[in-house]
C-alpha cells in the first residue's frame, strides 16, 4: 500500500494543517490502495506563497534552463515507468499495458515535447515599431481528473513551467498517487523551491481555495461541465484566465461510402478505450439508416470480444471503472437507456458474472437510439455506445452537433475529401479522420459546454503566456 502522510510545498514534504485522510481505492478489488493527506485553504495559502516568492527568479531563467529541468523530470519518468503504470491501472481500471503506453507513455512524452519546444518558441517577435512579448502568466492552479491522472497533471504542468510560472497542482483524490510519484521525481530533479507544489484534497475544499485565491493568476481545470462552471464563477470575483477542458459527447460520422467493418470495430474499441472514461470517447456512432443493422451485428461481436477482468492481467481487454460512484451512475444510464426505448444489444446494467468484487461494468451496446434520448445527449464515461441511424449526409451533421459538447469526434469514407468537409463542419474541437493516430502536438479542446482553451503542443504553451508590447 502506497501511503502518503504529507503535501508537497516550496520543495519540502510537509504535514497538512488538517488531520483527516483521503483512502484511493483498488479498483478490481475494493481494497485500500493507498492513503493521501485531505488538504485545507490554508495548505493552499502556503502554496500560493511559496509559489510566488519562486515566480520572479523562475521566470527569469532562460528557456535553455528550463528545458533541462523539464529533460529530467521526463528521465525521472522513463525511470518509474512500470510502477506507475501497475499504480495507475489499479487506480483508474486500464489495462496494464495501455496504462504504460497511455497513461505513461503520453505525459512523459509531453515533458520532452515542451522541453523542445522551448528551444524553437519565439517569445518574442517585431510588429511594426513593436517588440511584442510572451511573458508567463504568473502562478498556476493546476486542478485535475482521475480517468487520465497523470497525462492531464503533465497536460498542464509541463507547459506552465516551460512557460515560466509556478504551479500549484490539485490532483483527483480519486487516483492520486502518480501525482505524488511525479512531486517525487520533480523534487530529484532539484527544481528551485516553490516553482511546483502539490496539495492534495477534494474538490469543494482544495480545489475552490486555489480557483478563489486572489495570488493565483490562472487556472487550468480539466472535469466535468458542471464542475468548470462552478471554477469559471469563482475564478469571475478575481478575473483570473481560466482554462476548461470539460465533457464531451463525441460523435463518429460513418458516411454511406466508408468500409462499415474498419469503421465500427475502430468506434467500438474507441469508446471503450479506458473503460469509456474518456471524455473524447466517440460515444455516439452515427450510421446511414439502410446500413444500420449491419453496424450493429459488428458492434456486438466486437463489443462481446472485450474480456473483463484484472487490469493487471495480460489477458484483460477492459478493466473496471474508477469507483463505486461511477460504475453505479453508468449501469444507471443503462437503465435509462432501456426505459426510452433504445435497443439493447449486448451488455446490460446487471453486475458481470464471475466478477463479484471490483466497479465492473459489462460493454454495452445500443441500437435504434434517437438523438433526444438522455444515452445520446449527457456523457455516461463508461462502456457504453449508442449507435443512431440518420438519413443523409445534411441529417448526420445535425445530429453530430446535436449537443451542448463539442470535444472531439470521427468521420469516415472512402473519399477523403468528403471526409474532410464534412469535419470542418462539426463543431467539435477534434476531429479523426478514418481512425487517424492521436497526435500529442496538436491542440485538444473544445468547442461550446466542453471548454476553451487548448492543451498539447505549443497552443498548450501558450495557454500559460501573457502577450505584452512595447512600442519602440
Amino acid at each position: 500500500m502506497k501511503v502518503y502522510d504529507k503535501i508537497y510545498i516550496g520543495s519540502e514534504w510537509v504535514s497538512s494543517t488538517g488531520k483527516d485522510a483521503s483512502e484511493v481505492t483498488n479498483a478490481s478489488t475494493e481494497e485500500v490502495l493507498g492513503r493521501i493527506p485531505a488538504g485545507t485553504p490554508s495548505d493552499v495559502d502556503r502554496a500560493v506563497k511559496a509559489a510566488k516568492s519562486a515566480f520572479e527568479a523562475w521566470s527569469a531563467t532562460s528557456a535553455q534552463q528550463r528545458a533541462v529541468y523539464l529533460q529530467k523530470i521526463q528521465t525521472g519518468l522513463v525511470a518509474r515507468t512500470q510502477e506507475i503504470a501497475e499504480i495507475i491501472a489499479q487506480e483508474v481500471g486500464m489495462p496494464v499495458a495501455l496504462s504504460t503506453a497511455i497513461q505513461v507513455g503520453l505525459p512523459t512524452l509531453t515533458f520532452g515535447i515542451n522541453a523542445q519546444l522551448l528551444s524553437s518558441y519565439k517569445f518574442d517577435e517585431e510588429v511594426g515599431n513593436s517588440v511584442v512579448v510572451r511573458e508567463p502568466v504568473g502562478i498556476v492552479g493546476c486542478i485535475t481528473p482521475w480517468n487520465y491522472p497523470l497525462h492531464q497533471v503533465a497536460a498542464k504542468v509541463a507547459p506552465a513551467l516551460a512557460a515560466g510560472c509556478t504551479v500549484i497542482l490539485k490532483p483527483s483524490e480519486v487516483a492520486p498517487l502518480s501525482a505524488f510519484m511525479l512531486a517525487e521525481i520533480i523534487h530529484e530533479a532539484n527544481l528551485p523551491p516553490g516553482v511546483f507544489n502539490l496539495v492534495s484534497g477534494t474538490g469543494p475544499i482544495v480545489g475552490e481555495a486555489i480557483v478563489a485565491h486572489p495570488g493565483v493568476d490562472m487556472v487550468s481545470f480539466t472535469g466535468s461541465t458542471r464542475a468548470g462552471k462552478r471554477v469559471a464563477e469563482l475564478a469571475s470575483k478575481t478575473v483570473k484566465r481560466v482554462a476548461l477542458e470539460l465533457g464531451g459527447k463525441s460523435a463518429n460520422v460513418i458516411l454511406d461510402d466508408a468500409d462499415l467493418s474498419k469503421a465500427v470495430q475502430t468506434g467500438v474499441q474507441n469508446c471503450y478505450l479506458n473503460s469509456g472514461q474518456t471524455c473524447s470517447a466517440w460515444t455516439r456512432m452515427l450510421v446511414p439508416r439502410s446500413r444500420h443493422d449491419e453496424a450493429v451485428k459488428i458492434a456486438k461481436q466486437v463489443a462481446e470480444s472485450f474480456t473483463l477482468g484484472n487490469p493487471l492481467d495480460p489477458n484483460t481487454k477492459l478493466g473496471p471503472l474508477a469507483s463505486a460512484a461511477q460504475r453505479d451512475r453508468v449501469r444507471n444510464y443503462i437503465k435509462k437507456g432501456i426505459e426510452e426505448g433504445a435497443t439493447l444489444v449486448t451488455g446490460g446494467p446487471d453486475a458481470p458474472e464471475k466478477l463479484p468484487k471490483g466497479y465492473f461494468v459489462r460493454p454495452t451496446v445500443f441500437a435504434n437510439v434517437r438523438t433526444e434520448m438522455t444515452i445520446a445527449q449527457e456523457e455516461i464515461f463508461g462502456p457504453v455506445l449508442s449507435i443512431i441511424p440518420y438519413e443523409g449526409e445534411e441529417d448526420a451533421i445535425r445530429i453530430a452537433n446535436d449537443t451542448i459538447y463539442g470535444l472531439a469526434g470521427g468521420v469516415w469514407s472512402k473519399d477523403s475529401e468528403r471526409a474532410r468537409r464534412v469535419a470542418r463542419r462539426l463543431r467539435a474541437g477534434q476531429v479523426d479522420i478514418n481512425g487517424a493516430n492521436f497526435n500529442p502536438l496538436a491542440p485538444f479542446g473544445g468547442y461550446k459546454q466542453s471548454g476553451h482553451g487548448r492543451e498539447l503542443g505549443k497552443y498548450g504553451l501558450e495557454e500559460y503566456l501573457e502577450t505584452k508590447s512595447l512600442q519602440l
